[in-house]
């Protein structure tokens, strides 16, 4: 496992015995979670759409600590699938990562085709719910667990031209919440909400104009992936076993400043 500037840093064993399901990880933030975990002892399940890309981070995660299953996230039979593909290949489904997130429109909700919405909807906060069901269903229930939401920064105020986007990531703010409260004490539930990270994701909100981004951020600097991944391990580890239903902003200072 590497820092951000590459220099190597300690691991641990905290997940040692524990497999986790991480959404949207075939690069980006998911990727960088999924690496996380895997260098602390977790066997991981990912998913993403194209089983290509998702052949490719196995192979860097390492054949014998992750599968890769692809499908829509939103799709509940999919959903099913991963979870029995994880209990059946590594015995457990103890962590569960909510990183899906899409965001096809830039511009003024008033303009936003309601269909396009409608599956901003489904995918940002709908499948997140139902992701948390299934492995409720197949795991969690008799056994206990973690799940850690990806949320935004954008969901913490209004934000011109992703406004949608924000109310989706607003309303998994929310949902992360009420989950917490129903779901305790075996299973924790917390969230994450990120500013600018350096993604292909993201690249519309940065591309070309980096420096000019990164000077409204406190640390002066936009989030790489492995920024969040680590807050994620954090959570989902017993170093945060007396948290529950929070979201940790994770944005280099920006929203002290007004920014983002």
């Amino acid at each position: 496992m590497t820092t951000r500037g590459g220099e190597p840093t300690a691991t641990s064993t905290r997940f040692s015995g524990r497999t986790a399901i991480v959404t949207g990880a075939s690069r980006g933030i998911g990727l960088a979670i999924a690496e996380r975990l895997v260098a602390e002892g977790a066997k991981v399940v990912i998913t993403a759409r194209k089983q290509e890309a998702l052949d490719q981070a196995v192979a860097q995660l390492g054949p014998e600590h992750a599968l890769g299953v692809a499908g829509h996230a939103d799709d509940v039979d999919h959903q099913a699938e991963v979870v029995r593909r994880a209990v059946d290949t590594f015995g457990s489904v103890d962590l569960l990562v909510n990183n899906t997130g899409i965001n096809p429109a830039y511009g003024p909700m008033v303009e936003m085709d309601l269909a396009v919405a409608r599956k901003v909807f489904d995918v940002n906060c709908l499948a997140a719910l139902s992701w948390v069901q299934q492995v409720h269903r197949g795991w969690m229930k008799a056994h206990g667990g973690a799940v850690v939401n990806v949320s935004s920064v954008a969901g913490l105020r209004p934000a011109p031209g992703i406004g949608f986007y924000g109310a989706s990531k607003a309303m998994l703010a929310h949902i992360t919440q009420q989950l917490a409260v129903e779901l305790g004490p075996d299973i924790r539930v917390n969230g994450v909400a990120p500013a600018v990270v350096k993604t292909k994701f993201a690249t519309a909100l940065y591309e070309g104009r980096e420096e000019q981004v990164a000077a409204a951020y406190p640390l002066k600097r936009l989030g790489v992936p492995e920024d969040i991944g680590g807050v994620v391990a954090f959570l989902l580890s017993e170093d945060a076993a007396w948290m529950t239903g929070q979201l940790l902003v994770v944005d280099g200072g920006v929203t002290l400043t007004g920014g983002a």
